[in-house]
Order: C-alpha cells, then structure tokens, then sequence
C-alpha cells in the first residue's frame, strides 16, 4: 500500500444509533450511512461504512452496545494512523507511557490495536490488508482540501511539548510554525511529510480529557451550520475565519460525539 507512517487511513464514529447519525451526517456533510452492518463486520458488531457522494469511503459508524457504553464506551470520533508493525508499535507506545486500551488482534480487513498517548488522548494503530485487486491504493479519508473528508485533526492535550515529541519519535511527524491564542497559548501545526494535517494545543478548562477533534470538510459552512441545528445536533460557537479565508465551526451531534466542520462561505 501507499500509506505511511503516521498517516491518517480512517475515521470512526462510535454511536448508539447510526441510523440517526446517517439523518444527522447525511443533511450536514453529505455522507451516506449504510442502512445495514457490512458483511465484513465480526459476528455480533454493528459496523457500517460512511460513503462520500462520489462513492468512496469517508470512515466507519460503529453501534454502541449496551455492553460497549456499560464498559465506558461514549459517542465520538476516533481516528486509526497507519504502522507497518502493529505490535511492534504498541509495544514502543506502552514502553513509552502511552497505554493499551485494546491488545493487538486481526481482523479480515487488517490487524490494529487502541491506544492513548501518555498525556491519554485515544487513537487506534491499524496496518489494513488492501482490497484484493487494489493492493497499491492508499487512503483518501483525510484530505486539505476536499468536503466530505476529514480535512483537519486537532489534539487538544495537557502537555503540548509533550504530545508533539511522542507523535514524531513514533510516528514521524513534523512540526512547523504555530499561531498564538493569547491566554490559552500556542496553536503548534504539525506535519506528515510536506503535508499539513492539523495542529496542537493546550486542553481548554472545559474539555473533559486529552482527545482528538476532527474537522469535516463542506461544501458551504453556512448552509452547514444552518443543516447542524435543523437536524437536533448543537453548535458550540459561530463560525469562525481561519487563515485561507475559509470558516470553522465545532458542534455535539444529536447522540453526543463531537465533531468541527470547515470550508468556503458561499
């Protein structure tokens, strides 16, 4: 496969009902849900693909159990970064602080794991075994500059410094340039490779623990807005420019998971 190191190659949603996640996505991003698990999901797991308008993937809706929320799962989004070495990799994370929240298994679509970095921002390692015919093609969920991908991929943490040394010791990033935030601090972009996929800051006091967020992109951030709340989801600010010219915004989807949405005012 294309992918390296350190790429983002998937986005999950966890929710305790994908078929108003699809209304919610649907009427905001533009996705589709599927109606029914995929048959590839392992016996028991509720898990659907998340399709693009031009028919690719976009992530994954995993159906939160009552055995999943009893064991402390909540609605949100989690990202997989990819390794060439599953267990090598969580091995390296653990011997560096990090934690293993779940052990390294295989499943038909690739082997991965769950960890939380030391500050305890979760995230899932994965190397995938590509479609069979596609075996050179690499992931296409994340982009810069694309609506209906995930565009940008915010951690929000209690030791920036920290976080940014553990991410490029383990996963190669880099980190260029910064914007200051006055009082809450530096807003540190990060890098895969010449790539610039998101940024680092300090925990706000309102957040409840280190996590990523994640920006979905739109086509139009106003008519996107204006779909958040006529779909039962809640804004947590108004948009917002950033540098390029474009809007942001973050939101609580009609189940609980945090999202962002970024793109152009038309």
């Amino acid at each position: 496969m294309t992918d390296a190191t350190g790429q983002f190659i998937w986005y999950e949603l966890m929710t305790p009902d994908p078929d108003a996640a699809a209304r919610f996505y649907g009427a905001v991003v533009g996705w589709t849900i599927a109606a029914h698990s995929d048959p590839a999901a392992p016996g028991g797991i509720d898990y659907r693909m998340i399709v693009r308008s031009d028919g690719g993937n976009a992530g994954g809706a995993l159906r939160l159990g009552a055995e999943m929320i009893a064991g402390g799962a909540r609605p949100g989004w989690m990202a997989y970064l990819y390794v060439d070495d599953v267990d090598a990799a969580v091995a390296a994370i653990a011997a560096d602080g990090g934690t293993v929240l779940m052990e390294p298994h295989g499943l038909p679509v690739g082997r991965m794991a769950m960890v939380a970095d030391p500050q305890g921002a979760p995230f899932y390692v994965m190397k995938p075994v590509p479609p069979e015919g596609k075996e050179a093609a690499g992931s296409d969920v994340f982009s810069v500059t694309e609506a209906q991908h995930v565009r940008w991929n915010e951690l929000s943490t209690t030791d920036p410094d920290a976080a940014i040394a553990f991410y490029q010791k383990h996963f190669g990033w880099g980190q260029e340039g910064e914007m200051d935030m006055g009082e809450m601090g530096a807003y540190r972009f990060i890098q895969h490779g010449a790539t610039g996929i998101g940024a680092v800051m300090p925990m706000t006091p309102e957040t409840p623990a280190p996590a990523w967020h994640f920006y979905i992109g739109v086509d139009d951030i106003d008519r996107a807005v204006g779909a958040v709340a006529g779909a039962g989801g809640k804004l947590l600010h108004d948009p917002m420019e950033i540098p390029g010219g474009e809007f942001a915004v973050s939101g609580i989807d009609p189940q609980g998971a945090a999202f962002g949405l970024v793109g152009p005012r038309k």
